[in-house]
Formats: C-alpha cells, sequence, structure tokens
C-alpha cells in the first residue's frame, strides 16, 4: 500500500516546521496517517475550548511556590454563555467582584497577575506557573500583588481585576485561541492603570507562550523589559513598543573584503 503514496518534493521542510505542508497523497485524497493526525489535532482544539479549569490545582501550586491567590469568575455563567456572550466574560460577576473588595491592601501592588482559562484550559493549567516561576526571579523590589485565577475569562476582565485590586499594572496570563498544531498556546497581555473600558490599543502582548514556541525565559525576558518600560513612562499599548531583543548581543559584523564591487 505505501507504493501507492506519492510523497511531495517539500517533504524535507516539515522539519522547520509543525505546519501541515508536504504531506504526500493517495490518489485525490490524503495518506490515512496525516488524516488521523488532523483529525486527532482537531479533536484537541475542541477539547482545549471546553474543558474546564482546574482552578484547585492552580491555587495549590501557586500556594506551594509562595504566592496567595484569589479565585474569581466571569459574569458568563458557564462555558456556553461564555461562548455565545463575550461581553459576559468580560466582567466579574457580582459575587466576585464584592469578594475583591476585601482583598484591596494600602499599598497598591505594583502588579497583578491574572491566570485566565480563556480559550484553552490546556495552556492556562501547562503553561502559566512554570512562566510565573521564570518572571518571579526577575522582579526583585516589585510589590506583587495575589495571583488571580479567573474562570470563563475572556482578556479585557483583567481591566476590571486590576482595577479593583488597585495595581499599577495587570498581567493577563490566558489560554489563546487553540490552533490544529498548538492547542496549548499561552498569551500574555500586559495593561498600565487597568480600568474598565480600556481597549486593545491599550494593551501590549506576548503570544504562542510555550516550549515549542517562545520559552518561559525568553517570554519573561520580554515581559520584564515591557513592565520596567512601563513603569517608566506611565503607559502600555501602542505607545510602548517591545526592544527587548535589542538589548541581546549584536551578531558578529560581516566580514568586509577589500576591492569588493558593490551591487547597482
Amino acid at each position: 500500500m505505501s507504493d501507492s503514496i506519492e510523497q511531495n518534493p517539500w517533504q524535507a521542510l516539515r522539519a522547520f516546521t509543525n505546519a501541515r505542508i508536504a504531506l504526500g497523497r493517495a490518489g485525490h485524497s490524503l495518506p490515512t496517517a496525516p488524516l488521523l493526525a488532523f483529525n486527532l489535532a482537531h479533536a484537541q482544539a475542541r477539547d482545549a475550548v471546553h474543558h474546564p479549569l482546574d482552578a484547585d490545582t492552580l491555587h495549590r501550586q501557586l500556594r506551594a511556590l509562595g504566592f496567595s491567590s484569589l479565585d474569581v469568575r466571569s459574569a458568563a455563567p458557564d462555558r456556553t454563555h461564555y461562548l455565545r456572550r463575550p461581553d459576559l466574560g468580560r466582567r466579574l460577576s457580582d459575587e466576585s467582584r464584592e469578594a475583591l473588595r476585601g482583598f484591596v491592601s494600602d499599598e497598591a501592588p505594583n502588579v497583578v497577575f491574572v491566570i485566565a482559562d480563556g480559550l484553552s484550559a490546556f495552556a492556562a493549567s501547562k503553561q502559566s506557573i512554570p512562566f510565573l516561576q521564570a518572571i518571579a526571579k526577575r522582579l526583585s523590589g516589585w510589590t506583587i500583588g495575589p495571583v488571580v485565577v479567573a474562570r470563563q475569562s475572556r482578556v479585557a476582565l483583567g481591566d476590571e481585576i486590576g482595577e479593583s485590586l488597585k495595581a499599577n499594572l495587570v498581567v493577563m496570563l490566558i489560554g489563546e485561541r487553540p490552533g490544529l498544531s498548538s492547542p496549548d498556546s499561552l498569551g500574555i497581555y500586559l495593561t498600565y492603570a487597568p480600568k474598565v473600558g480600556c481597549t486593545d490599543a491599550q494593551r501590549n502582548c506576548i503570544s504562542n507562550v510555550r516550549p515549542e514556541g517562545l520559552d518561559y525565559e525568553a517570554a519573561a525576558r520580554k515581559l520584564h523589559y515591557l513592565l520596567t518600560q512601563a513603569r517608566s513612562l506611565r503607559l502600555t499599548g501602542v505607545g510602548l513598543k517591545d526592544d527587548s531583543d535589542a538589548l541581546l548581543q549584536a551578531p558578529a559584523a560581516e566580514t568586509v573584503i577589500t576591492g569588493a564591487s558593490k551591487p547597482a
């Protein structure tokens, strides 16, 4: 049967990407193996959207690492409402809003981290704890508020959480919309002076945080740079550019060949 599979000449490129390229052909269709792999990836993406966030485990992990933590829910009462009514995922439930009022301290925290299920609870459960460990090492001297675990959450829910806790900055660690090669990708959204009504233009985003994408240390380096600049400039969003890569060691200069002609 293997003789009936026509190999794609671009097959060697598959070593450099998870994208579905050069899958070959069996008659007018895909070979069985890549077709089954596609069906599996599609099922994993659907599971990522519908799987509930294990908040209890996250709270245990956070407290074991020395973080205090809080639990909140959005105004979306369940996953069905969350998916059909994005607006409900952007506001706290009445109970959560009231609960946060009891945790406001006299000293406003420099930053509050929120772990949110978003569209992939897999990502929030898998990536947020090791990322927090990576970024916490870089925040010596910063006042970090309680880590908030949010269910049925959209990105903008962090604005109300940050405003309620009077945080200078809020960082949302949220499960991104799953793709067919990345059902567990974490997105990081940073907002200065968070309050209800902030727009996406007032945020910075670091995406695809996972070992197969942007690894934890690289993402922590970028976020630390943005946090430092945001506190200095008192803004985030379109006015704050991620120039952190410029701080890395510059590549060696190209060798100049004496007498080489310049291109026209």
